[in-house]
């Protein structure tokens, strides 16, 4: 019990150490946050009427919308934005939506997840399968073919694929949508039949046409993020470095059936190692998906994290920062809290996952 305490604590700490740090981002933009937003937000008024602005009336409102008072003490700001964020759970007021952080990000992380970690599973299963196979072909053309494959397919930069796919099989073809997450009307036509099913006006909700509709929007960003992370190398060397070993040769001599060895011994001792990669992955594809959700226009957490870079929407920036924090460090205490599930030697919980 005293191992779970202690991880559990080093995960506040490394939180709160986060929020630290983004404090200390924020507070050191030249004049301040609140300033820095007003002279900024002045220039964009220039830009736009082509007149004098008045700087005051502007930092006026900015102070607020931002909630933030520039003369507070540094050490009192601290402490009451660490208990806002650790606590209250309270981000801030996004400059550019007008709306809490917090809620922003809330309603957005269900679609992050959706085509993030949707993707992540089915590219997680097919690799384990794929690089069992390369291993049991070893040496052979297969095994040749196979690993050039993994490691073009490594090899080619994410946006490029996305692009490529959204111009062709959106833009060419018109075989999914070229953006949103969701349509307002749907159908489906087959070739021969003709149409099966047509719904002039979709609502979100627990129903057939919204539940196809959120599929058929995400099928693109999900199946390219699929296709690019197939590899399967990681479970290919650790297959081969497993079938070395002594106990396998003991099966072999048992007469055990290559099936059984294959399954019971050589696959769940090799897909150890990937185990903890998965879970901390997840904070990985969700940092992707600032790429992903702009190139496929799919508003969620990384659609509204582009926004905030460009804006210059500081609170939203920073409460997007923390959220990928946390995302991290429940990813990394996951794995340390079930590793023993997987790899009973683990024993207890006693030894950490990474």
């Amino acid at each position: 019990m005293g191992y779970y305490r202690r991880r559990i604590v080093q995960g506040l700490v490394t939180y709160v150490a986060a929020t630290t740090v983004a404090f200390v981002l924020y507070r050191m933009l030249p004049g301040g946050p609140v300033r820095s937003l007003a002279r900024q937000e002045m220039i964009d008024c220039q830009e736009t009427t082509g007149a004098d602005c008045n700087y005051n009336e502007i930092l006026d409102q900015v102070e607020s919308r931002v909630a933030v008072d520039p003369d507070q003490s540094i050490p009192q700001a601290y402490v009451d934005f660490l208990a806002d964020v650790t606590i209250n759970m309270n981000f801030g007021v996004s400059t550019q939506y007008q709306e809490p952080v917090f809620d922003l990000l809330f309603r957005a992380m269900p679609w992050s997840l959706f085509i993030s970690l949707f993707g992540l599973a089915i590219g997680f299963t097919f690799n384990i399968f794929w690089g069992s196979v390369l291993a049991y072909n070893e040496g052979n053309s297969f095994d040749r073919g196979g690993t050039i494959f993994s490691m073009v397919g490594n090899s080619i930069p994410y946006y490029v694929a996305a692009i490529l796919a959204l111009s062709y099989f959106a833009y060419e073809l018109a075989l999914f949508p070229r953006g949103g997450r969701f349509p307002d009307q749907i159908a489906l036509v087959l070739p021969v039949i003709g149409t099966v099913f047509s719904e002039p006006s979709v609502q979100p909700g627990y129903n057939l046409p919204f539940m196809l509709g959120v599929i058929w929007h995400g099928s693109l960003p999900i199946f390219t993020g699929f296709v690019l992370g197939i590899s399967g190398l990681a479970m290919r060397g650790n297959s081969i470095r497993v079938m070395e070993s002594e106990y396998i040769r003991v099966a072999r001599l048992r007469g055990l059936s290559k099936t059984r060895i294959a399954q019971r011994y050589v696959a769940r001792n090799a897909v150890l190692p990937l185990y903890t990669k998965l879970m901390i992955g997840i904070a990985s594809i969700f940092s992707s998906g600032i790429i992903t959700e702009r190139i496929f226009t799919y508003p969620a957490v990384g659609w509204y994290t582009f926004n905030a870079l460009t804006a210059r929407d500081y609170p939203l920036l920073m409460g997007a920062f923390l959220f990928y924090t946390g995302i991290t460090i429940v990813g990394i205490l996951v794995a340390d809290f079930t590793y023993q599930l997987v790899d009973p030697r683990a024993g207890g919980g006693n030894r950490e996952a990474y």
